[in-house]
């Protein structure tokens, strides 16, 4: 199996003084995912839980919806070619009768950690239809919970703690429950990793959850929850435009900037309790 972690000598200056030292890194290796033999898609991600980043991949891409629809998922022996195994590629095989995606959705490029739509063939291709509505979903988030996940997540990162270097997705429950957290160097693959986990756990839809990452709420990890049935998104940075315009449209809670007591809403805030009611919005400049 691939390292999640490497170390390596640094030269570390502090103060005008230097010495030299080993650091310790996270891992960042290709990972090429096929499914029914065919090159589907290659990521740059960190090694661990990679049956649930290909299982939350597919989620996030609408092509299944429930673990029966997956017949196995293996690595691929012979992946160099020497022949050895090097774990940085496997092949996600679909149950009889689950349709393959259509030409235009094969992601037979190259996938930053960074940004996992980047290559699309096109706009339309991004909007993929949910399974699950999460506009009726009924789930109350009280602040006092909300202001207590992103620790919650920090002291669940393990990986961080020796690299400062990755994001992490969290599943809460309305109760401040953490259900799962997944760690990456790419913030879809760590939200991906998580819906992945749920799918394999036959938890779908995650319905009366809520999401918390640790980075930005960028329109892709907006999608990704509502194709998990979540019907709340917090991050600890900002939204963006079009994730916010996506959450008001699908009924999706948003939270950004969550950091102790102090967040912003986004969208969605009936969802989020307080003791006072909340302020009717203001009416759009004249």
């Amino acid at each position: 199996m691939g390292r999640v972690t490497v170390r390596e000598r640094i030269l570390r200056i502090r103060d005008g003084a230097a010495d030299e030292r080993a650091d310790t890194l996270v891992a960042e290796e290709p990972l090429e995912i096929r499914m029914n033999g065919r090159p589907l898609t290659v990521t740059m991600r960190t090694p661990g839980h990679d049956f649930d980043l290909a299982a939350g991949f597919l989620v996030s891409e609408g092509v299944i919806t429930g673990p029966e629809q997956i017949s196995t998922i293996r690595y691929c022996a012979g992946a160099t070619d020497g022949g050895s195994n090097t774990y940085n590629v496997l092949d996600v095989a679909l149950a009889p009768g689950v349709a393959v995606p259509e030409a235009s959705l094969e992601r037979n490029f190259y996938t930053t950690s960074s940004c996992g739509v980047c290559g699309k063939a096109s706009l339309e291709a991004v909007s993929t239809v949910a399974h699950w509505s999460v506009a009726g979903d009924e789930a109350h988030f009280a602040v006092p919970v909300l202001s207590q996940m992103p620790d919650r997540l920090r002291d669940a990162q393990r990986v961080f703690d020796r690299t400062g270097g990755l994001h992490a997705a969290g599943l809460f429950t309305p109760q401040g429950e953490l259900l799962a957290v997944r760690e990456d160097v790419g913030r879809h693959n760590a939200v991906d990793k998580l819906v992945g986990w749920a799918l394999r756990e036959h938890r779908l839809p995650l319905r009366g959850s809520a999401l918390m990452v640790s980075g930005r709420a960028s329109f892709e990890l907006a999608q990704k929850a509502l194709m998990a049935g979540i019907p709340m998104l917090a991050a600890v940075s900002a939204p963006s435009s079009l994730a916010v315009e996506l959450a008001a449209d699908s009924g999706l809670s948003l939270v950004g900037f969550l950091r102790g007591a102090s967040m912003n809403v986004y969208a969605g805030r009936h969802r989020i309790t307080l003791e006072t009611a909340f302020p009717t919005p203001m009416a759009a400049p004249g």
